[in-house]
């Protein structure tokens, strides 16, 4: 390679935003429905928003009331190749659309049912399609998978980081040594044995983590909130996300009037337990009726935000943030992010000063002894909430429709599916499905049709049956 070319090389390399990237934000602006196009809009500026696999291992080992799987999920086999091969022609169509350096989750039932290999192979399928995947658990699994998913039988890394969502709340029977819980509290020791697994992986491997804890909210437990948020924000979590019930997925395992739950009261509970107001404004992802979510980190024991949606210069700097930085990558090589950033701010100096603004009221609102104390740890607070399948199946059909809807649940149901933020790939339509029409709408057929299809399900049936005749 010349030197004329290498210079080319290095200027496409330290280009902040890829001119593939920047046609897919550009195209994710366009398609949000107006009410969303706020300032505190992310989606179309800094990401194209999440994306997760379907029908890729809908077997789970656990008993959750609810459970969002439909009622065939459990006869569909935990199968590595199909897993794999079903990832791959996934990836490559959200990469297609979405261009690269998206957070994708490696989504089903319960990932550790993968053979560890098999795990392994479907994580570096993702990145391969440049994606950053996350595995979502229930969190009752061993060690030895945890290194084996890490490291290969030659002794090498498979990756330099993992990231893991753990999912641990009072609705989940079957967990190893706690077949049923009745407070929350009696579920921190496992909170603290999956934080431990990944600290350990890290002093023995090298292999360093980013943790998110998952807990569905129901009347039962909504009281319990905030004590789960003081005892887990101090395990090792890098994200606490709550999830208010729906009636969505297996209906027999529905329990309680998951309706009478205000989100205005889980946000309450949340913030009850960081002792802090959490600024989820000035921020927004997709709808703010489905997503809320507050970014910060402690300085010893108080949660300070990094922006205060109160304050007219910190939304300042989230709108210079958005125009200067955008959609850079920040998980690359640290001398290609400098690169990057610098080529970003000097096609707009002006974001120097507002960011010196943000820094000096940062360290004011921290406090720069307790900074220099303690330090800064992130985490970051979110809610989702999911919708009720009865209201999304008339809502997305008659958005294929293109119909709009008369009735005023309905229709926000509508509004809430066009702004969506969490996505799933169906290349062979060529559509991006919200997550609640998965669930709600597809994931039953889908289901239906891979414990007719895959190769194993014949066999396990066969050899349950044998069972049952022995037995």
């Amino acid at each position: 390679m010349g030197a004329l070319s290498r210079l080319r090389e290095l200027w496409r390399l330290t280009r902040p935003v890829s001119a593939e990237l920047e046609r897919a934000l550009e195209r994710r602006w366009r398609e949000l429905p107006a009410h969303v196009k706020t300032a505190s809009q992310a989606l179309g500026r800094r990401t194209g928003g999440c994306e997760g696999t379907h029908g890729v291992f809908p077997r789970c080992n656990l008993a959750c009331t609810p459970c969002y799987h439909s009622r065939a999920a459990n006869r569909v086999p935990t199968d590595g190749a199909h897993t794999v091969a079903e990832v791959e022609r996934q990836m490559s169509h959200l990469s297609r659309v979405r261009g690269p350096g998206q957070h994708a989750q490696l989504i089903g039932g319960e990932v550790t049912l993968l053979a560890p290999e098999d795990h392994a192979a479907a994580l570096l399928e993702m990145r391969r399609h440049g994606r950053k995947p996350m595995s979502m658990s229930h969190g009752d699994f061993d060690y030895e998978h945890l290194r084996r998913l890490a490291v290969g039988a030659d002794g090498r890394r498979h990756f330099d980081r993992l990231s893991f969502a753990g999912h641990f709340d009072s609705t989940m029977l079957g967990r190893r040594g706690i077949p049923a819980v009745e407070r929350e509290a009696s579920l921190h020791p496992s909170r603290r044995a999956f934080c431990t697994m990944f600290e350990r992986l890290r002093r023995e491997t090298g292999v360093a983590s980013y943790l998110a804890h998952n807990m569905t909210v129901t009347p039962a437990n909504l009281g319990q909130v905030a004590e789960v948020v003081g005892a887990a924000s101090g395990m090792g979590f890098r994200m606490l996300s709550f999830q208010p019930a729906a009636f969505v997925g297996n209906a027999s395992r529905w329990r309680e009037d998951y309706r009478a739950i205000d989100p205005d009261e889980v946000w309450a509970e949340i913030e009850r337990g960081a002792g802090a107001r959490l600024p989820f404004r000035a921020v927004q992802l997709g709808d703010e009726r489905c997503n809320r979510s507050a970014y910060g980190g402690y300085v010893g024991r108080r949660w300070v935000p990094l922006l205060d949606d109160r304050v007219a210069a910190d939304l300042a700097a989230r709108d210079a943030f958005y125009a200067t930085i955008g959609g850079i990558d920040f998980d690359v090589a640290r001398p290609l992010l400098a690169a990057r950033v610098l080529r970003a701010i000097a096609r707009r100096p002006r974001a120097i000063p507002v960011a010196a603004g943000w820094l000096l009221r940062f360290g004011r609102r921290a406090g720069v002894a307790g900074l220099l104390r303690h330090g800064f740890r992130p985490l970051t607070y979110v809610m989702h909430n999911f919708m009720d399948a009865g209201d999304v199946a008339p809502a997305w059909e008659l958005i294929g429709r293109g119909e709009r809807s008369a009735d005023p649940r309905i229709h926000a149901t509508q509004e809430r599916l066009a702004a969506c933020s969490y996505h799933m790939a169906h290349p062979e339509t060529g559509q991006l499905v919200p997550a609640c029409a998965q669930h709600a709408v597809l994931d039953p057929e889908a289901n239906e049709a891979l414990a007719r299809r895959l190769p194993l399900a014949a066999k396990e049936r066969r050899a349950e049956a044998e069972a049952v005749v022995g037995a």
